[in-house]
């Protein structure tokens, strides 16, 4: 895959829409992990994951979180990029590299 890496709602399928919602991760910032991000350590054989964590300094869900972490799983099929799911953790001092 060339970077940068961009991605627009219609590589979205309804399921990883609706993670987002559900975790309040945005387009950007899946492009962020993709693009930026380090390897996870998690993925299952046959997929690809990027983790990248990022200031936060914000209220989720009533609670003020200085870090947000975002992880994105994928695969490439046919040299096209498949979005899979996303997930997201609040906290502080996660791992960066």
């Amino acid at each position: 895959m060339k970077l940068p890496i961009k991605i627009s709602e219609s590589d979205l399928h309804p399921h990883i829409e609706a993670r987002m919602r559900q975790r309040g991760v945005s387009i950007s910032e899946i492009e962020t992990a993709l693009n930026n991000g380090r390897d996870a350590d998690d993925a299952k054989e046959g997929t690809i994951g990027k983790v990248f964590v990022s200031a936060y300094n914000a209220d989720w869900e009533g609670e003020f979180f200085e870090e947000k972490e975002v992880t994105v799983y994928y695969k490439i099929k046919s040299d096209k990029l498949i979005l899979l799911t996303v997930k997201a953790r609040y906290g502080k001092d996660f791992l960066k590299e």
